[in-house]
């Protein structure tokens, strides 16, 4: 899934720590990082403290019902 313009990085996070499989963020250059991990959530965050906004993001989910509620916080947001 693609996402684009997160703006609210702080209920993103808490939308993917609600998930129960894997997921993670998949580079252009196909590095995978853990999402669930606090250094990855560091590493992300320290790259979008200039614009305070995700603007695009690879996110893969390994399972259907985790997938949906990434989704629906898109949808909502």
């Amino acid at each position: 899934m693609i996402f684009t313009n997160i703006t609210n990085i702080d209920e993103f996070f808490e939308t993917v720590d609600k998930c129960e499989g894997k997921i993670e963020l998949v580079t252009e250059q196909g590095d995978s990082f853990n999402l669930k991990s606090t250094l990855t959530k560091y590493v992300v965050l320290v790259k979008i403290l200039s614009s305070c906004t995700i603007v695009e993001a690879r996110i893969k989910a390994y399972s259907y019902a985790d997938a949906q509620k990434l989704m629906k916080f898109m949808a909502n947001h």
